[in-house]
């Protein structure tokens, strides 16, 4: 029987508009050639551009409609001149997160044998390992309301074993997942501080207890500064790494610098029940509206979306659909004859994503 799912769609700011509507088009074409489910898009609206016109970031009404959606598509968000009276940013992704719990921030790190990179690989090397970043609290949990006087500022790093029993169950799944279709040994590698701070010392202590539940899997430990020199040195050595809420965010856009550039880097924060998948890079107001901005990252994300959904809903046609998208922005980068700007080339928003078309359809 066919399965029918409603995808809510966050157009987003900035180049936002210009890199869901290709994406949201080869979805659609996907969805078109399957016998075996369907995808219905809602929009909604939030976030800088929305609030500047409203003076609302993100209606009571389109958080109903990502509740109820089976996942949620999220472009680029946030405009650097628009914001709060308190001067913060405006960044409807962290609503998100907070209000659905979406504790594990899934940031995949993929470089193809051949393709263009800033480490000076050895021939033939590949590099697939996901960063796993709390999402919902660490040092970000008093985000817009840290104690600041004039002689101090303080903010509350808070970690706690519900959230951080869900996340590490995530992240042996994912292993365990991954070893499964053979992109890794079925190591899981948590980064922390636990030599300075009691908070990682105890978030270490309950990876430990989770990883007994785990005999099958590989389990170990990293300090996150070691951790960074290592992503440089030798990052085909990582297969799932779980950290922090701002390790991760830190650490994530290494692993994107590693790719190339924050335009191949794909990003899904999940809870128990909700999904939203993001590219991780920013609205890039100074080229909107040109046509050239990067789609790829958007079309991994949505990669994710279909991979995730299939997982859930047992659908393992959904599964493959989603690797079959990966595959294919791969291939086009790997190849190099069709990359935007930002990552060397000269093609377009359309050249780039019609070059994935070609590659899902045509190749």
């Amino acid at each position: 029987m066919i399965q029918t799912f409603e995808i809510a769609v966050f157009e987003g700011d900035g180049i936002g508009p210009e890199i869901t509507e290709p994406c949201v088009d080869i979805l659609r074409r996907m969805a078109d050639a399957s016998p075996d489910y369907e995808l219905s898009f809602t929009e909604a609206a939030a976030g800088a551009a929305h609030y500047a016109k409203t003076g609302e970031s993100f209606p009571e009404s389109s958080m109903a409609t990502a509740r109820r959606a089976d996942a949620i598509l999220l472009s680029a968000m946030g405009l650097p001149d628009v914001r709060y009276p308190d001067g913060t940013e405006i960044s409807p992704q962290i609503d998100l997160r907070k209000a659905l719990n979406l504790f594990a921030g899934v940031r995949p790190v993929t470089v193809k044998a051949g393709q263009k990179t800033p480490l000076n690989l050895p021939a033939g090397t590949e590099i697939d390992f996901v960063l796993i970043r709390e999402s919902t609290e660490g040092l970000f949990f008093t985000q817009g309301s840290g104690e600041v006087s004039q002689d101090e500022a303080r903010e509350t790093l808070r970690i706690t074993r519900e959230v951080s029993e869900n996340l590490f169950r995530f992240a042996f799944d994912l292993a365990k997942t991954r070893k499964a279709a053979g992109r890794g040994p079925g190591r899981v590698t948590c980064v922390d501080k636990a030599n300075v701070f009691r908070a990682f010392a105890f978030f270490r202590e309950l990876f430990d207890a989770e990883a007994k539940n785990h005999p099958d899997l590989i389990a170990d430990h990293a300090y996150v500064d070691a951790t960074a020199l290592w992503m440089v040195q030798k990052p085909w050595s990582f297969d799932v790494m779980v950290t922090e809420n701002m390790f991760g965010d830190i650490l994530s856009d290494l692993g994107a610098g590693l790719m190339g550039g924050l335009g191949l880097a794909p990003s899904a924060d999940i809870g128990l029940e909700h999904a939203v998948f993001q590219p991780c890079h920013g609205s890039a107001p100074d080229i909107a509206g040109q046509g050239v901005a990067n789609p790829f990252a958007m079309i991994l994300s949505a990669a994710m979306m279909l991979e995730w959904l299939g997982h859930k809903h047992d659908n393992s046609a959904m599964v493959k659909d989603g690797t079959r998208l990966r595959d294919a922005v791969e291939d086009v980068v790997a190849r190099g004859e069709t990359l935007t700007a930002d990552l060397g080339g000269e093609a377009g928003t359309g050249q780039a994503a019609a070059a994935v078309l070609d590659a899902l359809f045509v190749t």
